[in-house]
């Protein structure tokens, strides 16, 4: 692959603040498809293997889009001065909705008050869950955007549930490092 449009597709992916998929690259780049995928593909295993302890960054597929972004091990320090782009009161429901999917919107109410209904609607602009009629309530379940969004490598809500459940597990054993 050539250096240019290696360089190309990395600078497409450094720029983007979501997982974009290759036919985006394609209309921001113009290459094909197929040189993309390769250029991905490269790109991928330059940051993930060969320079992996010479960088901060990694490129990851997240369903059929690729990001790049910062480390796990990095991202506490750069959480520190990046923006937000949910807030943090939309982010706990929007974890209880992922965690428990599918959530009767009546269960979630039970958890959290009447907030829920904001937090549904604030949730569903940003097409981060689905909100389905249900009997009398609203069955609540993360969309296809939620694990792009948030790097996850699926879809399926069990292995959201899991890496949700690792997530919270690490940042209990860090707080209790920080207590001692």
């Amino acid at each position: 692959m050539g250096i240019k449009e290696k360089r190309l597709v990395e600078s497409v992916l450094f720029s983007v603040s979501k997982p974009i998929s290759i036919k985006e690259i394609k209309e921001a780049t113009n290459l094909s498809p197929k040189k993309i995928s390769e250029t991905l593909e490269e790109l991928i295993e330059d940051y993930n293997v060969t320079r992996k302890n010479e960088t901060s960054m990694e490129v990851i597929r997240a369903g059929d889009k690729y990001a790049m972004q910062v480390k796990e091990k990095y991202t506490e320090q750069s959480m520190m001065v990046s923006d937000h782009d949910i807030e943090d009161h939309l982010l706990k429901t929007l974890s209880l909705i992922a965690f428990h999917q599918p959530l009767k919107q009546s269960n979630l109410r039970r958890m959290i008050g009447t907030k829920t209904y904001d937090h549904v609607d604030e949730l569903t602009e940003l097409k981060l869950i689905n909100a389905k009629k249900y009997r009398s309530t609203e069955m609540l379940t993360t969309t296809k955007r939620f694990p792009e969004y948030f790097g996850i490598n699926s879809a399926k809500p069990k292995e959201i549930r899991d890496f949700l459940l690792k997530k919270t597990a690490e940042n209990i054993t860090k707080m209790k490092k920080e207590e001692e």
